[in-house]
């Protein structure tokens, strides 16, 4: 590393936020990078550490100190080429991702870690910028089709690693617009929409087809799916999402967190979802009650505060976490910790160790939620956690809107999964090989549909390792790399 002193000398800077006041007016991002200079020195913390965890901590096996080198070094280029080989989409995890690389990075061990995230953010924009990122179709063609059945980063970074091997890749999307998740699950004040576009249509110039609009399995029949492709990769996510099933729950006013969020985007877009016949689910004045502890909870309060909420109060099943490691989370697994994300910034009321029992109301419409306290209780016959009610706890809170993000179950249970002859596991995801092929001979699966609802970079590791098991399938060998391999020599 060139500068041995850095992680000594430079204290963590992280991207800067537009102010509260200023950013619950829109849906622009809330985040700002540094100028690069000072990214420059964010990348000179880097340590020569010996070994470098924070490659195990990356799902995708990013060359990190390699990168984050060539930043401090001023060789942006270099570092650009470097971050590519192995991450199809810096502009998607430099925004969206929990940077489960800093949480393995090794001088977290004694001061804040490395700002990793923001220098791949940098890096990548500043390739935009400078026009380095381009179209590059492949030199030759296989003369193979594959069909890419989702559009979310999964589905995505597969196709791109199909198309680099020289396969004919067709991708194909329910919805009105590609993205998938990272489209329609994530607002736009924490990934604005043309990031995706800037890169869909690079995707295209590179010979990628992209088919909005189409039910497979509908639309498009399973039958003449496998006569029209020869391969064939299902990343339609995990999206099967789990209820609260309590008295109460058919009241109006009581919505999945998708459904809200789908919605949140559309608005943005100008699309007009009342022509279309779509009742709009609006927070303006409201109530809101946001039951559930994540990301998507989280995403549902930002929304909820930009539209105006009257009050938000966001229920937890479990009691907050620490703030720091516990001898339970050791270093360098990424920890489980309270966070307090921007949208919890903007404003509301968070409860945890509460627990909806019923929904009331009047006229058929939602106004109250009826929860208890609870506890963590002895584990099950299974080792998993359980909780008991605390007595007398009962409590109403006054609700006109309730938005449900307890997470998913998996795949839909749609007729498709059924109709392409995939076996499920026990918890509802499609099984696969260690080459991420399923029963079905030529049929592959990769990201949520296989592995549950996860992260957006995990979701892009599993589209690579998918097309190489796909790439194989096809040719009887294959020159796409394996996690961390990257497509690329390392830069000396």
């Amino acid at each position: 590393m060139g500068s041995l002193r850095g992680f000594i000398e430079i204290p963590r800077e992280n991207p800067e936020k537009r102010p509260v006041e200023e950013r619950v007016r829109d849906f622009r991002e809330v985040y700002r990078l540094l100028p690069d200079e000072r990214v420059q020195q964010q990348a000179a913390r880097c340590m020569d550490c010996g070994i470098p965890f924070c490659h195990s901590g990356c799902p995708l096996g990013n060359v990190i100190p390699e990168f984050n080198d060539l930043v401090y070094r001023n060789r942006w280029r270099d570092a650009y080429e470097r971050l590519r080989a192995t991450n199809n989409f810096p502009e998607f995890t430099g925004r969206v991702c929990p940077a489960p690389c800093e949480s393995a990075c090794v001088l977290g061990l004694i001061e804040p870690p490395v700002t990793i995230e923001q220098i791949e953010w940098a890096i990548i924009e500043r390739a935009f910028r400078e026009g380095w990122v381009k179209p590059e179709p492949p030199a030759r063609r296989t003369g193979k089709k594959v069909a890419v059945i989702g559009s979310g980063p999964a589905g995505l970074a597969c196709a791109d690693q199909l198309n680099r091997a020289g396969h004919w890749v067709t991708v194909f999307e329910r919805d009105d617009r590609i993205g998938g998740l990272l489209r329609y699950g994530v607002p736009d004040f924490k990934m604005e929409k043309w990031v995706i576009d800037r890169r869909v249509a690079i995707l295209e110039a590179e010979g990628i087809t992209f088919r909005t609009g189409v039910h497979v399995g509908r639309d498009y029949p399973v039958d003449q799916l496998r006569r029209d492709f020869d391969a064939i990769v299902l990343c339609t996510g995990a999206t099967q999402p789990r209820d609260v099933k309590v008295p109460g729950r058919e009241l109006a006013g009581i919505h999945f967190a998708w459904e809200y969020l789908w919605q949140a985007t559309k608005r943005v877009a100008r699309d007009d979802l009342e022509a279309a016949g779509i009742p709009i689910i609006d927070a303006a004045g409201k109530d809101v009650i946001v039951i559930g502890g994540g990301d998507t909870a989280s995403d549902c309060i930002g929304v909820a505060n930009r539209q105006g909420a009257r009050s938000i109060t966001n229920f937890h099943i479990w009691p907050a976490p620490p703030k720091e490691r516990t001898p339970e989370m050791p270093w360098p697994f990424h920890p489980h910790l309270l966070q307090v994300t921007t949208s919890h910034e903007e404003g509301c009321e968070r409860v945890w160790s509460v627990q909806t029992i019923a929904f009331e109301g009047r006229n058929g419409h939602v106004e109250r939620v009826i929860t208890v306290d609870v506890e963590p209780g002895p584990p099950g016959p299974d080792g998993r956690r359980m909780r008991r009610e605390v007595p007398g706890s009962r409590r109403e809170w006054p609700a006109d809107l309730v938005l449900i993000a307890i997470g998913y179950e998996g795949p839909e249970r749609s007729p498709l999964l059924e109709a392409l002859g995939v076996e499920l596991d026990e918890r509802g995801r499609v099984k696969a090989d260690e080459h991420f092929q399923t029963n079905v001979p030529g049929m592959f699966v990769a990201g949520d549909a296989h592995r549950g609802a996860s992260l957006v970079v995990w979701a892009i590791s599993e589209g690579r390792e998918a097309a190489r098991g796909v790439d194989q399938y096809l040719m009887d060998y294959t020159t796409l790399p394996t996690k961390g391999e990257g497509d690329l020599p390392l830069l000396r």
